[in-house]
C-alpha cells in the first residue's frame, strides 16, 4: 500500500480525535481503518499518527507562526490535519520528506478532502512555511 493511503487513514484519524474528545488515537485509528491494509501501511501511518500526537504543541506552533489571521481552532478540520501531516513529515520525522513532494501530497488530500479552497490555503502555507525556512 502506498503512503498516500497512510496518510488518507492518518488523515481521518486526526479528524475522528478532534471530534471524539472521548476517542483514543489507537481507537481513532482503528476506526479510520478500511478492511484490507497491509502492516507496511499500518507502520506508517502509525509512525505519523504517534509523531503528531507526541510533537502537537510544536507543530501547532509552527502552523500558528504562517497562518496570520487563522485561528488554529477555527481553521477547517480538515485544512489543520494536513497541515499537521505534512509539517511533521517535513520537519519533525525521523526520515523527513522533502518539502516539495510533502507540499505536493498535503494539496492532493486537501483536493479530495477539504473545500474549493483548502488545496490553495495548504499550498500557501506550507510554501510560505518552506520559503521562510530555506531563508534563516
Amino acid at each position: 500500500m502506498s503512503r498516500r493511503n497512510a496518510r488518507e487513514l492518518v488523515l481521518k484519524s486526526l479528524f475522528q480525535m478532534d471530534f471524539s474528545s472521548d476517542t483514543d488515537a489507537l481507537t481513532a485509528f482503528g476506526a479510520a481503518k478500511e478492511s484490507a491494509v497491509s502492516e507496511e501501511k499500518d507502520s506508517y501511518a502509525l509512525t505519523i499518527l504517534w509523531g503528531i500526537i507526541n510533537q502537537r504543541l510544536a507543530i501547532d506552533k509552527k502552523i500558528k507562526t504562517y497562518t496570520i489571521d487563522w485561528k488554529l481552532e477555527r481553521m477547517p478540520a480538515v485544512d489543520r490535519n494536513i497541515l499537521r501531516i505534512a509539517v511533521f513529515e517535513m520537519f519533525f520525522a525521523t526520515d523527513k520528506l522533502v518539502s516539495s513532494v510533502a507540499i505536493n501530497e498535503a494539496v492532493e488530500l486537501a483536493k479530495l478532502y477539504g473545500t474549493d479552497d483548502s488545496a490553495r490555503f495548504v499550498n500557501g502555507v506550507l510554501g510560505k512555511m518552506v520559503r521562510t525556512d530555506d531563508e534563516s
